[in-house]
């Protein structure tokens, strides 16, 4: 049996990504995903904030983008990016307190939580189509969690 190999440290740089449909479970299944990497990294403290935000970036990309969508968790300690890139090449617009209750918050509660965040539009690919990018930060504040036993697979 070969053995396994130690995790990583918490200080380590890691990386995931989850491709999505435009379906309407998929933010749910982006929402698990996102909970049981940031639990399997000691990073539950962050849980809650980050499943807002990629919640609501999953969300805007189920409803605006024509295709699949793909999230991605990149951890360069202290910081944690998550991005959410989609076929609609139209950067969401700004919420403005005059706007509809009812929609367009997202920007707004990436703008108040989010340590920084940002999005860029994605040329059109040799294979592919364009789209864009949008991303957030958080950055972590405590010191390393007690380190845990790996996750059995």
């Amino acid at each position: 049996m070969t053995p396994q190999p130690p995790p990583l440290l918490f200080t380590e740089p890691w990386e995931y990504e989850l491709r999505f449909p435009r379906d309407p479970r998929g933010p749910g299944v982006v929402r698990a995903t996102l909970r049981a990497v940031l639990a399997a990294h000691g990073l539950r403290e962050m849980v809650e904030l980050a499943s807002l935000l990629t919640s609501e970036l999953a969300t805007n990309s189920v409803r605006y983008s024509d295709a699949c969508a793909s999230v991605r968790l990149l951890w360069t300690h202290p910081v944690l990016r998550v991005s959410v890139t989609d076929t609609n090449p139209e950067l969401p617009e700004p919420f403005k307190p005059s706007d509809d209750l009812d929609s367009g918050r997202g920007l707004f509660i990436l703008d108040v939580l989010a340590d920084r965040w940002g999005g860029c539009a994605i040329g059109e690919e040799p294979f592919g189509l364009g789209g864009k990018t949008v991303w957030f930060e958080l950055a972590w504040g405590g010191p390393p969690p007690t380190p845990t036993a790996a996750l059995a697979a």
